[in-house]
């Protein structure tokens, strides 16, 4: 077992949560589904009070803790994406069936769970050394809600934006 895994509280729905965690990001697994000993106040004996799995290699457990908590943005899983095709797959899969877009690459997905959804082209250009390009990039990806490849290339370039 790791020294430190995240454990992230559902109402119910941890399983599905993994389920559909573990399905969208490679190296992804679900190791356990443990049940409940006797009736918690999330649940009856014999029901499902935790999931560990794996995303991308790294552990995490589901909790079936209730209602009494939720997920909010002080707490979100950034995910580093190669290019524009993975931040749309991304971005397009944790909206489906009930996520909500927010600003800068963030979204919730339809368990309450805050994602920021960035291409590693973006803290390149932040950490170039080019202030004013930086400068320009950090300025259109402020006015973005998903994060837009091409559109932070013009602007750190200095080139100018299409009108639409």
């Amino acid at each position: 077992m790791d020294k430190i895994t995240p454990c992230l509280w559902f109402d119910g729905n941890a399983e599905e949560a993994a389920r559909f965690y573990t399905s969208l990001f490679p190296n992804s697994d679900i190791e356990r589904v443990d049940t409940a000993a006797a009736d918690t106040p999330s649940g009856p004996e014999g029901s499902v009070l935790t999931v560990a799995f794996n995303l991308d290699g790294r552990p995490f457990i589901g909790l079936n803790g209730g209602s009494d908590f939720r997920f909010n943005e002080a707490v979100s899983f950034s995910i580093d994406c190669a290019d524009q095709a993975e931040v749309d797959r991304y971005w397009d899969a944790l909206l489906a069936d009930g996520g909500e877009p927010s600003v800068c690459g963030w979204l919730k997905d339809r368990f309450g769970l805050s994602w920021q959804v960035i291409p590693r082209q973006l803290p390149e250009m932040l950490k170039s050394g080019d202030q004013a390009a930086a400068r320009r990039a950090m300025e259109a990806m402020l006015k973005m809600v998903k994060i837009d490849v091409a559109e932070l290339e013009r602007a750190y370039s200095g080139a100018a934006v299409p009108v639409a």
